[in-house]
């Protein structure tokens, strides 16, 4: 399995299934594309007709280029690492938490752009406060929800963790409350081995690589 990514301290859609197969313990070769700093996205784009868009999965003939679709198609091919809950009426929240995520916050995504490196207090604007008060009633459904034990959604690392990553780092990095369920939530992926690992590529990546317009949000 190859994994196409972009920069990891600013590629959100990125960290999506590579921390899955990370904690997951899936192995796979992963690539960089620099999209601000080269076109070697483009040519895969074009290699593939597909959107010159990251991530992009390459395993056994297949592409995969969509984060969802790439997810699942993971906990098809590995059904032992249950990726998602086998309770179904947890898989059931999971899965409607994660599509939510895939298609909505959008005020989030561009006013608070995902910057590993960075941490700064922010006062999020009138459309970033409704959907942080979103995210606390997502987080109040896993807590009423008849689950295993554990430090994450469903007890366990999950897909719907994995989609809701970058909201973690976007959380840390501009100073924005949710709710204590997602303060808790946040310090437990925080301590994750991969997450460590990726924070400190993140950091590593700063001689190479920076982009002004993310790393100036909020000045």
């Amino acid at each position: 399995m190859h994994l196409y990514i972009a920069y990891k301290n600013y590629s959100s859609w990125s960290l999506r299934p590579w921390i899955a197969l990370k904690v997951a313990g899936i192995p796979f070769d992963e690539t960089i594309l620099p999209f601000y700093h080269s076109d070697a996205l483009d040519k895969l784009g074009e290699r593939y007709q597909i959107p010159a868009k990251v991530p992009v999965i390459e395993d056994q003939g297949l592409i995969i280029w969509d984060s969802l679709a790439m997810l699942e198609y993971v906990h098809e091919q590995y059904p032992e690492k249950k990726l998602w809950p086998e309770d179904l009426a947890l898989r059931t929240l999971a899965r409607s938490a994660a599509a939510e995520m895939h298609s909505s916050f959008n005020a989030l995504r561009s006013q608070h752009p995902m910057n590993c490196r960075r941490h700064i207090k922010m006062q999020p604007s009138p459309e970033v406060q409704v959907e942080l008060l979103r995210l606390a009633e997502i987080w109040a459904h896993f807590e009423k929800a008849n689950k295993p034990a554990g430090d994450f959604l469903c007890g366990h690392f999950t897909i719907v963790d994995a989609m809701y990553a970058p909201v973690m780092w976007r959380a840390v990095g501009y100073g924005l409350e949710v709710s204590p369920s997602f303060k808790k939530w946040t310090e437990s992926m925080l301590v994750l081995p991969a997450m460590q690992e990726w924070l400190a590529a993140a950091k590593a990546e700063e001689a190479k690589w920076t982009i002004a317009q993310y790393d100036e949000v909020g000045v």
